[in-house]
């Protein structure tokens, strides 16, 4: 990704916050991805890590209409997606999805519900559901821009991301073409 299109998706999602009233902390921490795909409009997602602890993890995250996060699992890090603007589609696999699976259960909005492999489920503002390690997941906007929220377990997102498509990587390689508005997590 050029430094220039993370800077401007730096100030999309800043903005997009700040008109929904969602103020960040002090230094938040950055992270920008495409996903290693080098086709952020497609493939791509804005990241705050708002709480960064050894037992918890707190994140806000931004998506325009068409950006996807692809299909990943964690082995380590169970989660709540939470829709805090906006809509957002999931898409869910007990397993890998080229793998035939069973029928399986998660929570949305704390209570159970049966999925069935590969079933898509929209969350409104406000609605979440718990991902449990292991439970393949995409997800994307159906609206023009998304807040999304997650709050889960220790986070390591070198280590506990694991996609299906083996050319996805978890960070973008940057070209640099201006400075950096903000420090990400992936800046050495």
């Amino acid at each position: 990704m050029k430094r220039s299109e993370i800077n401007q998706l730096v100030r999309s999602a800043t903005a997009c916050f700040e008109k929904h009233g969602w103020t960040l902390p002090p230094n938040p921490r950055w992270d920008v991805t495409d996903f290693g795909l080098r086709d952020w409009r497609r493939f791509g997602l804005v990241l705050v890590n708002l709480a960064e602890e050894p037992e918890y993890c707190e994140k806000l995250m931004y998506a325009q209409k068409g950006m996807e996060t692809p299909t990943h699992s964690h082995r380590s890090k169970k989660e709540d997606i939470i829709c805090r603007w906006g809509r957002l589609a999931l898409q869910l696999w007990p397993g890998l999805p080229s793998e035939q699976g069973a029928p399986f259960q998660l929570k949305v909005n704390g209570e159970w519900r049966t999925f069935h492999p590969g079933e898509q489920i929209v969350l409104e503002a406000g609605h979440r559901i718990t991902l449990t390690q292991g439970i393949y997941h995409r997800f994307w906007p159906e609206s023009d821009e998304c807040i999304i929220g997650e709050v889960s377990t220790a986070n390591d997102d070198e280590h506990d991301n694991f996609f299906a498509n083996p050319e996805v990587g978890r960070f973008p390689g940057v070209e640099e073409d201006e400075p950096p508005l903000v420090r990400l997590v992936s800046d050495r």
